[in-house]
This record gives structure tokens, sequence and C-alpha cells, in this order.
């Protein structure tokens, strides 16, 4: 064998001695002389023969061993420093958004901590004849939260059952109780404020429920189920706004849907915003569905809190007229007026600000203010944002027409209340 064949052999490519060393030492096995000869002769070693299995585990731990150095050491300590960072085809997400995984935990947190005192529990006494006659005690439960330290508290309507109740009981974050007496109600808006003898309260800061926008953060705190699961919290998201629901023969709108847990008890606590401060009142929960909460914005009842606060109760500015929406008096009457919605004038109470703007009989208004009226509950919404003495603007149909009246409105009388 010369040293060209033995240099392909071994995968060489040259004769050098190197390479005849290498053959000589590794791939020659000596044997004695063959007869008649004096020179040794050799034969090529044979090579051992590998198993499958072999192949198998060298494949397996070659991949366990790309496998970690892919998913852990290379993105920790190879890329970006050794190796470049791998340039997924040029496309970058242009909005370049960060979010921290823990940063809602720690949202919820820090609202419980700076609102839960603000919360408070709310029992209620009410007598009311049975079947036979009798007069039986009912008790209900529901949440409220403070507005003011000297005492008053926001809730709803129907947790005092609506101004009806005859002893209502506030329980305060240390375990203290006050009765409170009811200064305002309104069913229509679910809303109610009520006042305690006591003072230097923690008061909840109210937030801005014009400027919510849908999947910001929403945290809940009331009392679900009864004062023994007090000041519970639950979070979720604003899941939708403007919305309307039917609720004991009230319809409410402009309403905020949550998908933080709302349930009984729940009514009259706080809807909080990420900043901890109130942007609803729990009012309601779809019981046919899971995560359909709603409150009432928090803007709405405003108006009421800072005059009762400044001026210790609450007088509705004073329009003087009674009605009914359009789309019911067309269903009514059997008839087809020519307003798609509004608020049509059924009487006009005389010497009040209507009659006196010029308002009349079958006059639809459309608009106080900036406000659209579409329907009665609308048109109070409408005056709770004024008060007596102010003078706005009033939009109206009257004959297919569109006319504008300047209203001002006076304080309600007591026996005008609802109109």
């Amino acid at each position: 064998m010369n040293d060209d064949n033995n240099s392909i052999i071994n995968g060489f490519s040259g004769d050098s001695e190197r390479e005849e060393k290498i053959e000589n030492n590794e791939n020659k096995q000596w044997h004695s002389p063959a007869p008649n000869t004096k020179a040794p002769v050799y034969r090529e070693k044979e090579k051992p023969k590998r198993g499958f299995i072999s192949y198998f585990i060298v494949a397996l731990v070659a991949a366990l061993i790309g496998g970690l150095i892919s998913a852990y050491i290379a993105p920790q300590y190879l890329y970006g420093n050794i190796i470049p960072i791998p340039n997924n085809g040029g496309n970058v997400n242009p909005q370049n958004i960060t979010i921290n995984s823990q940063e809602d935990m720690n949202i919820v947190s820090a609202v419980a901590e700076k609102s839960m005192n603000s919360v408070v529990g709310i029992t209620t006494m009410t007598t009311q004849q049975n079947f036979f006659g009798n007069n039986v005690p009912l008790e209900g439960v529901g949440s409220g939260v403070i507005i003011e330290s000297n005492g008053y508290i926001l809730t709803n309507s129907h947790v005092i059952d609506n101004g009806q109740a005859d002893e209502i009981t506030v329980q305060f974050a240390d375990g203290s109780k006050s009765i409170a007496e009811v200064l305002w109600n309104e069913s229509a808006l679910d809303l109610a404020i009520i006042k305690v003898n006591d003072t230097n309260l923690p008061v909840a800061e109210l937030g801005d429920s014009d400027d919510l926008i849908v999947g910001e953060p929403a945290i809940a705190i009331g009392n679900p189920l009864g004062l023994q699961f007090q000041r519970t919290v639950t979070s979720g998201v604003i899941s939708g706004l403007d919305r309307t629901i039917a609720s004991e023969n009230v319809m409410m709108e402009n309403l905020i849907q949550t998908d933080a847990s709302i349930n009984p008890g729940n009514s009259g606590g706080a809807l909080l915003n990420k900043e901890g401060k109130v942007i609803g009142i729990n009012t309601a929960k779809i019981t046919s569905a899971e995560g359909l909460g709603f409150s009432v914005p928090i803007n709405i009842a405003k108006p009421v809190i800072e005059q009762i606060i400044s001026e210790g109760e609450f007088n509705m500015a004073f329009m003087g007229v009674s009605g009914i929406e359009v789309s019911k008096y067309e269903k009514a009457l059997g008839v087809d007026i020519e307003a798609e919605e509004g608020f049509i004038i059924i009487e006009v109470v005389p010497g009040s600000p209507a009659a006196v703007g010029g308002i009349q009989q079958n006059d639809i208004i459309t608009k106080i203010g900036d406000k659209e009226v579409t329907n009665y509950t609308t048109l109070r919404k409408a005056l709770y944002n004024h008060k007596p003495g102010d003078t706005t603007e009033i939009t109206i149909i009257r004959n297919g027409e569109n006319k504008k009246l300047d209203i001002t409105f006076k304080e309600t009388p007591k026996e005008a209340k609802n109109k």
C-alpha cells in the first residue's frame, strides 16, 4: 500500500510525517512475518461497530444541550452581549407597549388601602304588612360611601327603601354604629344621601366618570351578602359605558358596566379607578349572567352632593311640566307625531318657569341646556345640573319645527316635587 492510498484512507490530502505517524500508530496492526519472508506484514485494524442505540443516545444528549443553550443561556447571557439579538424579519411592534404582569395587583392593594375605611355598611329596618295584615319587620343590608367628614354618606335609593325605611344604621370600619337620617333620595337615579351625627370621618375622593374608557381597571368595595363580608374588594375592568337596564319598573340609563364582582349587599358601595377615586356607586347585577355589574356614574350625583354639603339640603330646579316620552305617547294613542324621541308635554303648571318661558302643551322637549332629553329620567337628570335661579336654553319641537326658549328655574315647591 503506497502513501497516496494511505492518505485517502485516513481522510488527509497530504503525505506529511504526522499523517504517516497517525497511519502507522493507529490504523495498522502488526503480525508475524508471512512464510518464506523476513519482513513483517500488517493488516488494517477493524473498526468497532456502533449500534443504533449509541447513535440515539448521542443525538438525545446533543438535543438536550442545544435546547438548554437556546432557552436559557442564549437569552440571558449570549444575546445582546456576544451574539447579536435575532432580527425577526424586521417586524417591530410600533406601539412599544410594556405591560407589567404584577401591576394590577399592586393597583388593587393601593386602592383598597386608600379607600377601604371610606366605605360603610348600612342596615335598614322597614315594617310591612303580611298576608294576614300583621306588621312584619324586614331588614335590609347595603353599603355607602362617606363623601364629607361631618357625616354625609352617598348610597343607593333602594338601599334605604326609597326613603321609606323606619330605621337606618351605619356601621363604620372600626365597628362603631350610628343612626342616619335621609336628606335626599331619587328612585329614578337610584341615589340617596343620608347623614349621621359623626365628625372627622374618612372621606372618599371623587373622580370624573366622564373620562372613563372601556378596558381601564375598576375596583369595587362593598358588603356582599351582608356585613359578615363587609368591605370586600373585587377587581376587574370597565367593560361598557352608557348602558341602559330596567330595574324594578325603573329604566336606568347612562350606567357604567363592569366585570368586577357585584353581589347583593354591594349596592351603594364604591366603584373606584386605579387612583382610588370614586367613579360610580354600585347599583345592580344581572343575575342571569356572570360579570355584568352596573354603577351609577358619580358625575350624576356631584351637583346634588355639592348643594347638600354647602346648604344642608337639596332644592331641585323646578320647571313646572308633566308629560311622557314620545314612543309611549304614540303607542298609547296610536298616533305618529313628527319627532323620533323626546318628552312630550301633557300639562304646564300655571305661573311656573315653563309657563313664563313660553312652553305649551304638546311641545316636545329634546334638550335642556346641552343635555339630551328622551324621557322622564333624562329630563330629571338634566334638571340636576341646574339650581333655582339658573337660566338655560330649552330646545323644543312645536308643530314639526325646532324652537329655542329661555327658562329661569325656581325652587321646587313641596307640593310639586315631581313636576
